[in-house]
């Protein structure tokens, strides 16, 4: 059966509608509604934004932050973590940090829903690198793996327990292995 294409809308449009819960982003003049999260995917996001806040937040290197919606290029993503360089954080006339952050994370980290495509999420990744993101991760919670992304680079594919996980250059020498991350969802 074929579907009906959307009548596309403005990102102005696009950003004067009410958030929704699960978020909606606009990429390719469409709104797209993101799934709403579930258990593993939930665990995994809450769990690795603490342990990268832990890493580089105490040394104001950098801040993890779990579903903020980055508007940049004419679109607006909510990826499930991005995380921002301490001195590209947007802040306010008070110096307190910004309500909306127009511009590209540095590193984007995306977790496949199951019934998410990963067409979809895989090119909200590769416009972020076009944008200025040094690094992308799509992990695949079921199948037990990551697809890395960067900039002029073939992509990676880690799911070899044992297999080091690269970090974007920011987050110094931290071994953080595959086993690590999917360490993460037991309880």
């Amino acid at each position: 059966m074929l579907k009906t294409p959307l009548k596309p809308i403005t990102l102005e449009a696009f950003l004067k509608l009410p958030e929704t819960k699960p978020a909606s982003e606009y990429m390719d003049a469409q709104i797209i509604k993101k799934p709403m999260s579930q258990g593993k995917h939930s665990r995994l996001q809450d769990k690795f934004v603490k342990v990268i806040n832990a890493a580089v937040e105490p040394k104001k290197v950098a801040c993890a932050f779990p579903e903020l919606r980055c508007t940049f290029d004419n679109t607006s993503i909510v990826p499930d973590i991005v995380v921002f360089t301490w001195e590209r954080i947007p802040t306010d006339e008070n110096g307190e940090i910004a309500n909306v952050f127009p511009l590209a994370p540095d590193w984007i980290i995306e977790i496949l829903s199951p019934s998410q495509r990963p067409t979809k999420v895989t090119k909200k990744i590769l416009h972020s690198l076009k944008n200025g993101t040094e690094m992308g991760w799509l992990i695949d919670s079921e199948d037990k793996g990551v697809f890395i992304y960067q900039p002029q680079q073939e992509v990676e594919v880690l799911d070899e327990s044992e297999a080091v996980l690269p970090m974007a250059k920011f987050m110094g020498q931290i071994n953080f292995r595959v086993a690590d991350l999917f360490e993460l969802l037991l309880l």
